[in-house]
């Protein structure tokens, strides 16, 4: 019975299994070591961005603007480490930086109302046109020896990377399940006037969610930032769109109200993995963008299905009940 509540998520992770059988047969060296770090420290900061992005579809919104709020974030990180702020400092600095930028997309969709689709396009386009306007599309050179992989070296900077992303995905998995404030989000996700109805404030839901998602792109881009030597101006280019695959492949119903970050980790994981695995088979990697549109193509058509018959089976129910009756 549990298994058939996550039957969404399980179909990922059967895909993702199965390529990784398939390549390790294929291609051994696939599992090497130095292969596996990489792969987890180039998708530390998709997984982040993911983990908001998730939360944002639970309520029913979407926000596209990702990709511009994190090359925003990661030039403003460069600028402060050069301006002198302690690298520790930098972390919460960079916290509160996506968070205004979030809250920007919260007042207009969760106060004003107006379509999320809308809003976050139009600052898409905003923040990466003001960026390029500001830094003349230079990149942030000349940081302090310090600033990569927050002064620790290669080894240990790596190693951190990974576990606060995994850190932040257990926090922010456990919260979903077992707190009010989670709870809250698959109730207006589900029927926003029935959240109401019991108390639950729609507008403030889902501005709060949009602050958390900016908080957590400005972290994903702090620690995509600090793995280099300097900061490009044009980071983030399809961001939006790896988060967004990531999360209705792992299972999260685009419509809102149901959906898990463990099956967020597993989409990540899974359209991460392919550009790398088509590498390692020897395909050309230009498949890779043709390969992750088949797979949300049949994550949608998977969740339409799955979707039809849960409401053939409630309405079968009722009918048996009036019968009864």
């Amino acid at each position: 019975m549990k298994l058939n509540r996550y039957k969404r998520e399980l179909s990922a992770a059967v895909a993702y299994a199965v390529l990784l059988v398939a390549v390790g047969i294929i291609a051994p060296s696939f599992f090497s070591g130095a292969n596996l770090r990489d792969l987890a420290l180039n998708n530390a900061p998709v997984l982040l961005v993911a983990i908001g992005m998730t939360m944002v579809i639970l309520v029913g919104q979407i926000d596209i603007s990702v990709g511009s709020q994190f090359a925003v974030a990661g030039v403003a990180a460069g600028w402060l480490a050069k301006s002198g702020i302690p690298i520790p400092m930098l972390l919460p600095c960079l916290i509160v930086i996506g968070a205004a930028l979030g809250a920007i997309n919260g007042l207009f969709v969760g106060w004003l109302r107006l379509p999320s689709i809308i809003v976050t396009l139009a600052m898409l386009v905003a923040w990466r046109d003001a960026l390029r306007w500001v830094t003349g599309g230079e990149w942030v050179q000349n940081l302090p020896a310090n600033f990569q992989w927050f002064g620790l070296g290669q080894s240990l900077g790596q190693w951190l990377i990974v576990a606060i992303s995994l850190i932040v995905l257990g926090i922010f998995s456990w919260t979903l399940r077992n707190l009010a404030g989670g709870r809250a989000l698959y109730a207006v996700g589900s029927d926003a006037e029935a959240a109401r109805l019991a108390g639950i404030e729609p507008p403030r839901v889902t501005f709060f969610v949009f602050v958390l998602m900016g908080a957590l792109v400005g972290l994903a881009a702090l620690l995509n930032a600090v793995r280099f030597s300097t900061v490009p101006s044009n980071a983030g280019l399809g961001l939006e769109l790896k988060a967004v695959a990531a999360v209705v492949v792992g299972g999260t119903a685009i419509t809102g109200g149901r959906g898990t970050l463990i099956g967020t980790l597993i989409g990540a994981a899974l359209l991460g993995t392919i550009g790398t695995a088509l590498t390692f088979v020897g395909i050309n990697p230009f498949w890779e963008k043709a390969i992750q549109g088949a797979i949300i193509l049949a994550a949608l058509a998977s969740d339409f299905v799955l979707g039809r018959l849960e409401g053939m089976r409630i309405s079968d129910r009722g009918l048996r009940i009036d019968g009864a009756q």
